[in-house]
């Protein structure tokens, strides 16, 4: 006797145990929200995927769109929409793309801020030319950087999420997803065997998108220095509560940091009033609204706390 397999009774949902149960409604959720993308550039032809976030608007790795303008969206309903590249940012690997209208609905995005090791995840994308395929797996872990580059520049994609979801060529820009179905991460990289790495959606990254959508690109402010983690003395632990700072191991003659007085061998402890324990937390306030802007900082000049002001200025490439 023939059976349906497109649709399921009560026999069928209660042999899902609770992971597939997540997993289905999950994919259900975001993938239709989620298009393989095609594009062609002087190298040749690309994939990747992306992820619908507006009406318009679609999200999704900025080396996937890298050299392209433009490209073609194909949905899992059969929908196939050309798109154009609105902004792109390589050193934190996202980009934003406009489509005249897409076919389905946005997705809700989450925040990655509230992940923890051990919590399910589901990846969607299209690798290798699969199109509309659904991996699950659970956070490996957090905190993670990646090195992104942009010309002469160098940054660190910070706090990225690393899972075990399996991840292949053609996944970049797809969706991340947490148990409830709101995307908390894009997919940017294969780290090796059983391991990929998400590029997070948080405070931080949403900034970025915006910037990348109002102007097409993100301004970032430059302060001109170098440095590196430290433990900090046990009587400014005690004074403080914070137990790493950062080093400075080089200033640019005329940088920002340069003309507010920062030394090397200082060692930072707070910018803009937030306690800095490593570089990420420092370029997580060297965002475009730091440009031209009064940036207090606290350092550690032997054994003494020194306050100094620093106006970062835009980072050119």
């Amino acid at each position: 006797m023939d059976t349906d397999r497109t649709t399921s009774g009560p026999a069928e949902e209660a042999a899902l145990d609770a992971y597939s149960q997540v997993v289905t409604t999950v994919a259900a959720r975001v993938l239709p929200s989620v298009a393989a993308l095609s594009v062609r550039t002087a190298r040749g032809a690309g994939a990747g995927s992306a992820v619908v976030i507006g009406p318009d608007l679609l999200l999704t790795s900025a080396h996937v769109v890298q050299g392209a303008g433009d490209g073609s969206a194909a949905f899992g309903d059969g929908t196939e929409t050309r798109f154009r590249v609105v902004g792109a940012d390589p050193l934190s690997d996202l980009a934003v793309l406009r489509v005249e209208e897409a076919p389905v609905p946005p997705v809700e995005l989450g925040d990655a801020d509230g992940l923890r090791i051990g919590q399910l995840v589901v990846a969607v994308g299209n690798p290798m030319g699969l199109a509309g395929s659904v991996t699950a797996g659970v956070v490996s872990g957090l905190g993670r950087s990646l090195p992104a580059r942009d010309g002469r520049v160098t940054r660190l994609i910070e706090d990225v999420i690393q899972t075990d979801a399996a991840l292949n060529p053609g996944n970049s820009g797809g969706a991340l997803a947490d148990s409830t179905g709101r995307v908390v991460g894009v997919n940017t990289a294969v780290a090796g065997y059983g391991l990929g790495l998400a590029v997070p959606i948080n405070a931080t990254t949403r900034q970025i998108i915006g910037d990348l959508t109002a102007h097409g690109r993100v301004r970032r402010a430059w302060l001109g220095v170098a440095s590196v983690p430290v433990p900090l003395p046990p009587e400014i632990v005690a004074r403080t509560g914070q137990r790493r700072g950062l080093r400075v191991v080089e200033v640019v003659p005329g940088s920002p940091a340069g003309l507010a007085g920062i030394y090397l061998g200082d060692v930072i402890l707070s910018a803009g009033g937030r306690p800095v324990s490593d570089g990420q937390g420092l370029q997580r306030l060297m965002l475009g609204d730091s440009i031209g802007s009064r940036l207090p900082v606290t350092v550690l000049r032997k054994g003494a706390l020194v306050d100094v002001v620093a106006v970062p200025t835009e980072l050119t490439r």
